[in-house]
């Protein structure tokens, strides 16, 4: 058993070489490409939300007022039929 702890000098340890250290231009353009990436995330989350919270908060405000878009609607047609109308009557006195 003592034989096996008297075998010879060990041989050297391969220790890889650490890796170079990247150039501040590397450095930057890595930083652009993580930040890129992570708004284009941020924009996948926040760009629905942002819709449907219009959606809502305009649904939201026509159920407040006791309306909905479609009479809303008719009533602006309605103020455009009377504003021609107006229009046209006053153009034919002048």
């Amino acid at each position: 058993m003592t034989e096996d702890l008297h075998e010879g000098p060990l041989s050297p340890v391969a220790h890889p070489a650490p890796p170079q250290k990247l150039t501040r231009r590397e450095e930057r353009r890595r930083r652009r490409q993580r930040r890129r990436r992570g708004e284009e995330v941020l924009a996948w989350v926040l760009v629905p939300l942002i819709c449907f919270g219009l959606y809502w908060g305009v649904y939201a405000t026509f159920d407040f007022f006791g309306t909905s878009p479609g009479v809303v609607w008719d009533q602006m047609m309605q103020v455009k039929t009377m504003m021609e109308k107006r229009s046209n009557s006053q153009g034919a006195r002048g």
